[in-house]
């Protein structure tokens, strides 16, 4: 499977908006124009390793957050990812969480 680059410029808008950084101060941060920065959080260019290292230092975050769906062994950041999802949830929206994982989880082992 290759990268999907639609959801890393989804990701890397999502954590760009966390900062309160518009789009083009984050441009200048990273040396790239606003249009290139735009393309990239589209998903309509590729971006090259050395632009997502630059992007993951201005905002302070590592790869592996936004490149989730293309490491298939990231354990720890989907426990972060399930713990964000769960943290305001109800009791008993936690509890059927906790059962249904169980129940789905007992079904793959079968």
């Amino acid at each position: 499977m290759g990268l999907d680059y639609k959801k890393i410029g989804i990701r890397i808008k999502e954590e760009r908006l966390k900062l309160n950084i518009s789009q083009e101060k984050l441009a200048e941060m990273i040396d790239v124009s606003k249009e290139h920065m735009s393309h990239i959080e589209c998903g309509t260019t590729k971006l090259s390793l050395p632009t997502l290292v630059k992007i993951c230092n201005a905002l302070e975050i590592t790869p592996d957050l936004i490149l989730l769906d293309s490491i298939y062994k990231s354990k720890e950041y989907l426990k972060d990812e399930l713990a964000k999802v769960t943290e305001n949830c109800s009791e008993l929206d936690f509890k059927l969480i906790v059962e249904t994982s169980k129940a789905i989880i007992n079904v793959n082992k079968n």
